[in-house]
């Protein structure tokens, strides 16, 4: 089967979609599939991969993040699904990538695949404190109606947990199916605990190794809303001076995260932590994980340190909150920082909810899912 995915967000220095996308092809190649990635990019070629190929488009940058670009004339995204002949055509995203493949004239089935929910990343974080999750989501009904209209022109509509799922079918977007996300099959697990690296990373927030360390995972996005995090962090600390906070990640978010944790304390920056096996060592190195989008589709850095023993304390709300379930975990108000300080305590002193649902899935187990969905879309001949 030929599967071929129009992804805006695809770039060769980006984060999650990158390497989701490139777990996708290591996925066709194992199971006899051909993916074709279109993405834009600075020109138009051919990249070979195992798998498959990614066909770049030339398109304008990004105007807030060079490392992007964005799709210009749709004749040339067309010319390029028109060449990889799919049997299956995806939209990565409810933006432009899907206004493309649903204006398309072919004959292939389509899927359109949610990685984000637009209104929880963008009018939730900004409004929460505001306006109730209902009232907000009828202040959005403009964009709930166009997300209505365009997933009609698809057979599919894909979400990557189950709670988006119920959240596209509340809202009446058309043929939901929940395919979960999941984590690098063996990779997250307690065993790669390093006391050496604990006591290191405890060192950059001032402490000793008898303290204890908190960690966050995260792009440097106003929906993760890490100074939230960083001032629940130091409200506990008011009670417990012994906690420290190590943040892996970067992004646009950058200056706000900077001037939270120098006005905290006790919180190390590490910055983006590309080597995987580092990053599953400081997951397992670490005394609790904070989390703070409620926004999340799925909540890929939650399952991560689920899988790697951690107690979870993280928003209730959104992919992060319904997956946090799957492990210890502890729930406290979105964006509230002293709620997030409670939370912070009481998992410390062993009082977090025990797991009520399954233990997070792999990556194995969900391309599986989608190839076994897209064969019954478009059955080999």
């Amino acid at each position: 089967m030929k599967i071929v995915d129009v992804c805006g967000f695809y770039a060769a220095a980006g984060g999650g979609v990158r390497r989701y996308v490139d777990a996708k092809f290591a996925a066709a190649e194992r199971t006899g599939h051909r993916l074709t990635v279109i993405a834009p990019g600075a020109q138009t070629q051919f990249e070979e991969r195992a798998g498959g190929e990614v066909a770049w488009v030339a398109s304008p940058p990004m105007p807030f993040d060079p490392r992007y670009r964005r799709f210009g004339a749709r004749a040339a995204v067309w010319a390029a699904i028109e060449a990889a002949a799919p049997d299956v055509l995806e939209a990565s995203s409810p933006w432009t990538s899907a206004s493309i493949v649903a204006t398309w004239t072919g004959r292939a089935k389509r899927s359109l695949v949610f990685h984000q929910d637009v209104v929880a990343a963008y009018a939730h974080t900004t409004l929460d404190g505001v306006l109730g999750r209902r009232a907000i989501d009828s202040l959005c009904a403009p964009w709930w109606s166009r997300i209505r209209r365009l997933s009609r022109r698809f057979d599919v509509t894909v979400a990557g947990g189950e709670w988006l799922a119920k959240r596209l079918s509340d809202h009446g977007v058309a043929n939901v199916v929940a395919v979960p996300f999941g984590i690098e099959a063996g990779r997250f697990k307690p065993g790669q605990r390093d006391e050496g690296l604990r006591a290191e990373l405890l060192a950059k927030c001032g402490l000793g190794p008898e303290a204890k360390l908190l960690l966050a995972v995260s792009r440097f996005h106003p929906e993760k809303r890490l100074p939230a995090v960083i001032a629940a962090a130091s409200q506990a600390r008011r009670r417990r001076p012994d906690l420290g906070l190590a943040i892996v990640g970067e992004g646009l978010a950058e200056a706000a995260v900077k001037r939270a944790a120098a006005k905290a304390g006790g919180v190390a920056l590490l910055g983006a932590v590309g080597n995987r096996e580092a990053l599953a060592r400081i997951y397992a190195s670490a005394d609790l994980f904070v989390h703070g989008s409620a926004a999340e589709t799925y909540g890929l850095a939650v399952a991560e340190a689920i899988a790697s023993g951690l107690t979870v304390v993280a928003p209730a709300g959104g992919g992060a909150g319904d997956l946090a379930r799957s492990g210890y975990s502890m729930l406290y108000r979105p964006g509230d920082a002293a709620d997030g300080a409670r939370a912070i305590l009481e998992a410390l002193a062993g009082r977090a909810d025990a797991p009520s649902a399954p233990s997070p899935g792999t990556l194995d187990e969900h391309f599986a899912a989608l190839c076994a969905l897209y064969e019954r879309l478009a059955p080999p001949l």
